[in-house]
């Protein structure tokens, strides 16, 4: 794990950037999948998420935390995933928690660099 820059993890996942990439993106692994995604992806990634939680219509059943009910579309237009309703506010902290641990590493560096 020398390789990588940890970014964020929760119970369901991690978040982290590859030491040696020149590229811009943040792989974001849960489960059993991982994405590559920009900052602007994992925004639009959070989107989805506050969609798929206005369309859920299983909050008063008692299955609701286990039960993999909900479909959670992607950034990417071809793949969406079943998950619970515990899973899909876990991802929701994991791409949050992501986020906001980039957003603050841009603005002290900005702070830095002054």
């Amino acid at each position: 794990m020398s390789e990588i820059i940890q970014i964020y993890s929760n119970d369901i996942g991690i978040s982290f950037q590859w030491k040696e990439s020149s590229s811009n993106l943040t792989q974001i692994i849960f489960r059993d999948t991982g994405f590559h995604l920009t900052s602007n992806e994992i925004k639009l990634f959070l989107g989805k998420i506050n969609n798929a939680k206005n369309l859920n219509t299983c909050s008063n059943c008692e299955l609701n935390k286990k039960c993999r009910s909900i479909l959670l579309e992607t950034p990417s237009h071809r793949v969406s995933l079943a998950v619970s309703s515990e899973e899909l506010n876990l991802i929701e902290d994991l791409l949050e928690g992501t986020l906001f641990q980039l957003n603050l590493s841009i603005y002290l560096n900005r702070i830095c660099k002054n």
